[in-house]
């Protein structure tokens, strides 16, 4: 399994969340059966067992619960099917609260949070699949062990590839097959567990496919272009400042992305009009003023610092260039 490209700063998304859901199961606030590997909770997989498998399993929760699943991405494409219950989902900027029979898919580049704040009753049921990928544009990798035929596979990787629908209603033939899944995962059985397991995987992405062939999707090509990649790289930095503040380099922000210097720069500056290093100092620009005028208790060198500025001298002079004033100006001029 690749190493997650998503360790952000010296950590993951997803390493708080799975600790959520694990310390509320050893508390017995909550039900967890899972099998996985790496950090996911759960009866941890051999190495040679179902490769590319992150997360198979489900909670069952008969009470309130006092936790939730915060912001995460995933190192593979995650499928979550609602049994019972009800449960607010968000993956962006979308938002909703699942019904029972309510299907989710979310790729490995797309944040969503389970739970707001907190998760309610219900029998969730999920399987994550890491298919070598992390960004958009870049060819999935199915596991040996899936049987489908190569057309099949194919269809159902460019449905998955080119929307991004983050919500469906399932067939009773998908609930009847998570429900096999559950109990495979609940099985203490080892060998026979992992069998029924693996057709019942196959299962799902046959029953998968026939749903969304039945569903007609409008697909959409540039959502898997390099274009694509890029648009989320700097979305991620306009929108977290604890990103934004770090020392980039032209080739990290290339590395961060899976692309060579000379593709980023290129596809980057079709996209915004400028080069990285002028684009990402535009971003910093916009977001110091959002900060002088949001946190008047912040020194300017503080604010220069926490937008990823070395020097509060160079901040002033770029800023000056930007907004023709200077920045304790520009907050004064804004409190007035």
């Amino acid at each position: 399994m690749l190493p997650p490209i998503y360790q952000e700063h010296g950590k993951t998304y997803q390493a708080d969340t799975c600790a959520a859901l694990e310390r509320a199961a050893q508390r017995g606030r909550v039900r967890l059966e899972a099998v996985a590997r790496g950090h996911y909770p759960g009866r941890k997989l051999a190495t040679k067992t179902l490769p590319g498998v992150c997360s198979v399993g489900f909670w069952d929760a008969v009470e309130p619960q006092d936790w939730g699943l915060d912001w995460h991405r995933n190192e593979g494409i995650e499928l979550t099917f609602l049994e019972s219950g009800s449960l607010d989902f968000a993956v962006d900027r979308f938002r909703c609260r699942m019904k029972p029979d309510d299907f989710t898919v979310t790729r490995p580049w797309q944040r969503h949070r389970v739970g707001d704040a907190n998760v309610g009753p219900g029998r969730l049921h999920w399987v994550i699949l890491d298919l070598g990928v992390r960004r958009p544009h870049q060819p999935w990798q199915w596991p040996a062990w899936i049987v489908l035929t190569k057309d099949d596979l194919r269809q159902l990787t460019e449905i998955l590839r080119h929307n991004e629908q983050p919500l469906w209603h399932a067939t009773p033939e998908v609930r009847g097959c998570f429900k096999r899944i559950a109990q495979a995962v609940a099985s203490r059985e080892p060998d026979g567990a992992i069998s029924r397991l693996r057709v019942y995987l196959n299962e799902l992405l046959v029953l998968v496919l026939d749903m969304l062939r039945q569903a007609h999707v409008a697909l959409d090509e540039s959502l898997a272009s390099t274009r694509r990649t890029i648009e989320l790289f700097w979305a991620d930095l306009r929108q977290n400042l604890d990103h934004l503040g770090l020392e980039w380099t032209v080739g990290a922000m290339a590395r961060r992305c899976g692309l060579g210097v000379t593709h980023f720069i290129h596809h980057s500056k079709q996209l915004n009009n400028m080069t990285p290093a002028q684009y990402l100092n535009h971003c910093r620009l916009e977001a110091a003023a959002r900060l002088l005028r949001e946190k008047p208790d912040c020194s300017i060198t503080q604010v220069a610092v926490a937008c990823g500025f070395s020097s509060s001298q160079y901040f002033a002079t770029l800023f000056g260039q930007k907004y023709g004033c200077t920045p304790r100006a520009f907050r004064i001029k804004d409190e007035a």
